[in-house]
């Protein structure tokens, strides 16, 4: 186990353990942790009542927060035609087909998102073993797979965030940067939870979310009253 810097275990002395805050008291707890030199990016973990085996149970998606992530996301575009101007103009930092097929397949993958228009996908889908892994393969179900390059291509660099559960039935993702006004965080953190809760999937039973917790990237999580 890796040891905890002595700045980290007096931020864990100030968090309430396991018992859940208020959404807006969470934040403003989790904001009095921003005592490191570098901006710290904040997170959603979700404990979900959900059997992530069964594929009617999945809970994915994808979500443009109010106020962003505090980044502009890399995004590489698999187009042809007029759709390569359209996703440039929208500002993708590669556009191409075959030669950015093989790019990639010789171990670049320099990039946040992977789009591709649906007519690209026979050149996209051999990428699989290596996009895939890393959780950049074009999706129809995350959006990633559309006609509609340019204002996809739009959303993502304005902050579009993808989230899909793991095989523990946890959801995580980014809602923010620590530095953000804490009236912002509150506001991406209810529109994702919204989210989450607008794409219940119908064989779900019982308690469908179980736990909230919200942490920045080096500092304790802070659970939250969902």
């Amino acid at each position: 186990m890796a040891k905890q810097s002595k700045r980290y275990r007096a931020l864990v002395e100030k968090a309430p353990g396991k018992t859940p805050l208020p959404l807006a008291e969470a934040v403003e707890l989790l904001k009095q942790f921003g005592t490191t030199k570098f901006e710290q990016t904040v997170e959603i973990h979700l404990n979900m009542g959900i059997d992530s085996k069964q594929a009617d149970q999945i809970v994915r998606g994808s979500i443009v927060l109010p106020h962003g992530i505090g980044r502009s996301l890399r995004v590489v575009v698999f187009a042809k035609g007029d759709k390569v101007a359209e996703a440039a103009a929208a500002g993708a930092e590669e556009v191409g087909g075959p030669e950015l097929a093989e790019k990639i397949k010789n171990g670049w993958t320099d990039f946040d998102v992977c789009i591709a228009s649906p007519d690209m996908m026979g050149i996209v889908g051999p990428l699989g073993r290596v996009l895939g892994p890393r959780g950049l393969m074009p999706s129809p179900r995350a959006g990633t797979v559309t006609p509609d390059v340019g204002a996809t291509v739009k959303e993502y660099k304005a902050g579009k965030v993808e989230f899909r559960n793991d095989a523990g039935g946890n959801v995580h993702a980014v809602v923010g940067k620590l530095s953000f006004d804490a009236p912002k965080l509150v506001d991406n953190i209810r529109a994702f939870l919204d989210y989450i809760a607008s794409i219940k999937p119908a064989a779900v039973r019982g308690q469908y979310i179980k736990s909230v917790a919200i942490a920045g990237t080096m500092s304790p999580s802070v659970r939250v009253a969902a």
